[in-house]
C-alpha cells in the first residue's frame, strides 16, 4: 500500500547530489513510499541563513512547511542533514510565540506547525524498518565491509532533531546490516568533515576529511556510506586534494546509503547514479556481482 508524505529535496538534490535524490526516489518507490514533491519550494537557507537571521532563517523553512500543510500532508522527509536541521530547528524556534509571531509576519500566510519533518534515514527505520527492507534484497552485500558517516548534524541539536543517539548513532548501521554488509565500527560517525569550509579554508576541510578517511581505512573499511550531500563531496571529492596535502593514497569509495540500499535491491544502475561518484565504486560493487554471478 502506498503511503505518501511531502518531499523536500532541498537544492543540492537537483544539482549536486543529483545521485542522492535519484537512488531515494528509486528506493522510495520500492519500498511502497509514495514521495509527493513539495510545490513551488524554496531554499531552506541551508547553512549559512541562521548566521545572519535567525527570524528570516526561520521563515524560508517555514514558508516550505506551510506548503506542506496546503497540501493537506502531516510529514515531510528530506533526505538532506542540512535541510533537516533547518525545517526541524525551525519548528523547534516557532513554539515560542513571540518568535512565531515574528517569521509569520514575514510569510502570506501564518505556519501552523501541523507537520512533523523527518529525514530519509528516519522514515526508512521508522515507517518502513530493517526487516521489510532486509526481505527487498535481492544482492546482498556480502563480504563488503562498511563504516557509516553520520556527520555532525543528522542527530543534533538533539532537543530539535529527535532521532537516534546524537553522539553514537546506528539507524544506518541497522540499515546497512539488513542489506547484509558487515558494518565496521567507526568511532568517527558524528565528527565533523568541515563542511562548508571548502571554499574559505581548504586546509581545514582537507585535515578533517584526511583524519575520516585514515580512520576509515585503519577500521578495515572499503567504503564509507553517508547521508549527507556536504559529506560526500568532501569526502569523495577532494580525496585528490587529501592525497597530496598528507602524502596518502585513498582510493575509498562514498555512497549515499540510498545507492547501496538500490543495488542490494536489484535497482537499474541508471537510478542509482553511481556514475557520478568521483572515485569509482565498481572494484567495492564488483564483489557483490561477482558473488551473485
Amino acid at each position: 500500500m502506498s503511503d505518501a508524505l511531502a518531499y523536500y529535496p532541498g537544492c543540492s538534490g537537483l544539482g549536486t547530489s543529483r545521485e542522492y535524490d535519484v537512488s531515494t526516489r528509486a528506493v522510495c518507490a520500492a519500498l511502497g513510499l509514495e514521495l509527493v514533491d513539495i510545490p513551488d519550494w524554496s531554499c531552506c537557507g541551508s547553512s549559512p541563513a541562521h548566521t545572519l537571521d535567525h527570524t528570516l532563517s526561520a521563515a524560508l523553512s517555514a514558508r516550505n512547511l506551510e506548503l506542506v500543510e496546503a497540501m493537506g500532508l502531516g510529514l515531510a522527509a528530506t533526505p538532506c542533514p542540512s535541510c533537516l536541521k533547518n525545517l526541524k530547528t525551525a519548528t523547534h524556534r516557532m513554539e515560542s510565540a513571540a518568535f512565531r509571531d515574528r517569521v509569520n509576519q514575514l510569510l502570506d500566510r501564518p505556519h501552523r506547525g501541523s507537520v512533523k519533518t523527518m529525514s530519509v534515514l528516519q522514515v526508512m527505520v521508522e515507517r518502513i524498518g530493517n526487516a521489510a527492507i532486509a526481505a527487498r534484497v535481492r544482492r546482498p552485500l556480502e563480504g563488503i565491509r562498511l563504516a557509516p558517516y553520520y556527520g555532525c548534524i543528522m542527530n543534533r541539536p538533539p532537543e530539535a532533531m529527535e532521532f537516534d543517539d546524537p553522539e553514537n548513532p546506528t539507524a544506518m548501521d541497522g540499515v546497512l546490516s539488513a542489506l547484509g554488509a558487515e558494518v565496521r565500527p567507526f568511532p568517527l560517525k558524528v565528527e565533523c568533515c568541515g563542511a562548508s569550509f571548502g571554499v574559505p579554508r581548504k586546509d581545514v576541510v582537507v585535515r578533517l576529511t584526511g583524519k575520516l578517511l585514515a580512520c576509515a581505512k585503519d577500521c578495515g573499511a572499503d567504503a564509507v556510506v553517508v547521508a549527507c550531500p556536504m559529506c560526500q563531496m568532501n569526502l569523495d571529492l577532494r580525496q585528490g586534494q587529501v592525497n597530496r596535502a598528507m602524502n596518502e593514497e585513498f582510493e575509498m569509495p562514498v555512497f549515499y546509503f540510498t545507492q547501496l540500499m538500490g543495488f542490494a535491491m536489484g535497482l537499474p544502475e541508471k537510478d542509482l547514479g553511481m556514475g557520478k561518484l568521483n572515485v569509482s565504486p565498481w572494484p567495492v560493487l564488483s564483489k557483490v556481482l561477482a558473488a551473485a554471478s
